[in-house]
């Protein structure tokens, strides 16, 4: 089942949180969804699941709006506050009164609670929990039903590295399985590792929706490592050529071919300890792509809230 987001807008009073969205979220991939503070993005995982009214538009799990699943539970799994949990029940108690919603029995109950690493905690108060803790739990309950479909709102917020691991290997082994995956997430190096495609949105409207592989490809600087730096860029200098020094040795070149610099060091005799062509991060494509659709910068006015 895919995820449909279809001309989706969203308003509230004189502020719109979401413009004119349409996206798709396909299975058998991990899904990014990224987006500057109230760029909309909760209000769209919000919409998806049933949580808020669109002003327009349709928000679709596979052809279906949430409200119309038999059984949502078994369909798709959400997490979007990692606090949901009653602080004075157990961690047991929660997932057994969420499983009896749906007639899930005691035995996934133990499974989840297995596969989220809470055997130790399980009889613990929810309202004791950390917040890594609280995300475990959260993802215990969205794995209850074995949905096909997952929404996760930072699921990686407030885990240690080893939590932020098993979470990566859950969702990329999901994803194998066929499911669709739907994340949102600040941390772009992480993301990076787990996501095969990205939806970008800023001020509650479309961005890119694109491969990661895309977003990232390589550009046009090289970087090169050398004892003969000073001669070597003074030998590649020319219009449209620029570098970067990183330190004595090395720089980054644009506008020269890494062909080019390779032929022109070896025919001056210049050794190359490194030579390669840069691969962007994907912090540097997304910053890239919404430097215009910031709402809060830092020692700036702030904008308004979506």
């Amino acid at each position: 089942m895919s995820i449909q987001v279809r001309s989706l807008s969203k308003r509230y009073g004189k502020n719109w949180a979401v413009r004119d969205l349409s996206f798709e979220v396909l299975p058998g991939r991990v899904t990014g969804f990224l987006g500057p503070n109230g760029a909309g993005k909760s209000t769209t995982m919000r919409s998806i699941v049933g949580l808020a009214r669109p002003t327009s538009g349709d928000a679709l799990i596979g052809g279906q709006r949430y409200a119309s699943l038999r059984a949502p539970l078994r369909e798709v799994g959400t997490l979007l506050d990692a606090k949901s949990a009653h602080r004075s029940r157990r961690a047991v108690d929660h997932l057994h009164t969420v499983a009896t919603t749906h007639g899930i029995s005691r035995q996934r109950v133990d499974e989840v609670i297995g596969l989220a690493g809470l055997e130790s905690v399980a009889k613990r108060k929810a309202g004791k929990f950390s917040l890594g803790m609280s995300q475990r739990l959260g993802i215990a309950v969205a794995l209850l039903g074995d949905p096909h479909t997952l929404i996760l709102d930072e699921p990686v917020n407030g885990l240690d590295p080893e939590g932020v691991t098993w979470m990566r290997n859950l969702l990329t082994r999901l994803a194998a399985e066929g499911r669709t995956v739907f994340l949102s997430s600040h941390l772009l190096s992480e993301l990076a590792l787990v996501a095969e495609h990205v939806v970008v949105i800023g001020r509650g409207e479309l961005i890119a929706d694109a491969p990661i592989s895309e977003l990232t490809a390589k550009d046009e600087r090289v970087r090169v490592r050398t004892g003969r730096l000073g001669e070597l860029l003074r030998l590649l200098a020319g219009p449209g050529v620029t570098s970067t020094s990183r330190d004595a040795t090395s720089a980054e070149i644009t506008g020269v071919p890494v062909e080019t610099i390779a032929q022109q060091a070896a025919a001056a005799g210049i050794v190359l300890l490194e030579l390669a062509p840069v691969q962007r991060t994907l912090e540097e494509a997304y910053t890239e792509l919404t430097s215009d659709a910031v709402e809060y910068r830092a020692g700036s006015d702030r904008g308004s809230a979506s």
